[in-house]
């Protein structure tokens, strides 16, 4: 597997609004490479993947943003908390595309 290392900022969905989804947007290049590597792709175009921020690993898929033309990456509460982690703030992402072996 191949690994993805880069920088992201985390957005709320819906900021007015409890209980609100967070994600982070794939820079483009990345996207592009994660695009080639997975090949045939799950439900709502969704790709597989382990992530790692801070001290937090988990398996997860990435959703087709079709507005940006990249993906986008729901980053869980649990995620937030254990890395000290709010809506604005700048995280360091390592990502591999599929399961791990």
């Amino acid at each position: 597997m191949n690994q993805h290392v880069f920088d992201a900022q985390i957005w709320e969905h819906a900021p007015d609004e409890p209980g609100s989804w967070h994600f982070l947007t794939l820079p483009l290049e990345v996207a592009e490479d994660v695009a080639l590597e997975a090949g045939p792709r799950g439900g709502f175009g969704s790709i597989r993947v382990e992530v790692t921020i801070g001290s937090s690993t988990r398996r997860t898929s990435l959703f087709p943003d079709s507005k940006s033309g990249t993906f986008v990456l729901p980053v869980k509460k649990p995620v937030r908390q254990a890395n000290s982690l709010s809506a604005g703030d700048t995280c360091e992402v390592s990502l591999s595309v599929g399961e791990p072996d």
